[in-house]
């Protein structure tokens, strides 16, 4: 049935985001250490992108650690390291097969050389010109330092001339945040909260926002496609009264 549903789904030119929350609580719930979540939640991420890409989207923004998360427990942060290397390894053959192309934004610096390496790598490997799905990761992101950054390098660009004042407009300034998307049509938020934890605030201004209680280790191809669906039937007038 689900398979049926998304094949008659069409969203080209859409870029969807997901806030990838409860890993920890899975993990708590089914009494396991907080670094089997965050395996079972790379394993459900495979299937998303299959999904998205099958579902015809521009863009699928993923909010996998933020510059908040800096403050959790070293052991979990080691867990992260080591996750993303063997996640990278496993998952970029399919990607290439599936002519995804891999993005990671965000200041990952500090997750160290063998990380930044590995990203590197990833990054050229899927490097497709015209790509059946732009799938970005958010690693040590965070949106108010990107708008803050944005602004610094703008600034620095029209003290240097080569900008000026009236060029700065909404279009001048998505090219200068390190998120590698414009406008985000549509967020959907895992875990059961309802806050945006300071991801891609300057793109979500006529954002469709979904929240959904379902853990992320236990969000299903079937509910992301519920979520794809309910956003194609949504009006979206960005401010317009409808007549």
């Amino acid at each position: 049935m689900a398979e049926n549903k998304q094949s008659s789904l069409n969203l080209s030119g859409i870029n969807a985001a997901i806030i990838m929350d409860g890993n920890g609580r899975w993990a708590k719930k089914n009494a396991l250490n907080v670094t089997s979540g965050h395996e079972k939640g790379v394993e459900v991420v495979r299937k998303i992108v299959e999904s998205a890409a099958k579902a015809q989207l521009e863009s699928l923004s993923l909010y996998a650690f933020s510059t908040e998360n800096w403050s959790r427990p070293k052991k979990e942060i080691l867990g992260i390291k080591k996750l993303i290397i063997s996640a990278i390894d496993s998952q970029v053959p399919e990607l290439i097969d599936q002519e995804v192309r891999l993005n990671f934004f965000g200041d990952y610096s500090s997750f160290g050389d063998d990380v930044v390496g590995a990203i590197g790598q990833a990054e050229r490997a899927t490097s497709f010109q015209d790509p059946m799905l732009k799938l970005n990761i958010a690693l040590g992101y965070g949106g108010r330092t990107d708008i803050i950054e944005a602004t610094k390098l703008i600034a620095s660009d029209i003290k240097l001339e080569k900008l000026s004042e009236e060029d700065v407009s909404n279009e001048i300034f998505f090219r200068y945040l390190k998120a590698p998307i414009n406008e985000l049509d549509l967020l959907i938020r895992t875990g059961g909260d309802h806050r945006i934890s300071n991801f891609l605030l300057y793109h979500l201004a006529y954002t469709e926002i979904q929240f959904t209680n379902t853990l992320w280790p236990d969000f299903s191809e079937e509910e992301f496609i519920k979520c794809l669906e309910a956003f194609s039937n949504t009006e979206r007038r960005f401010g317009k009264r409808t007549l």
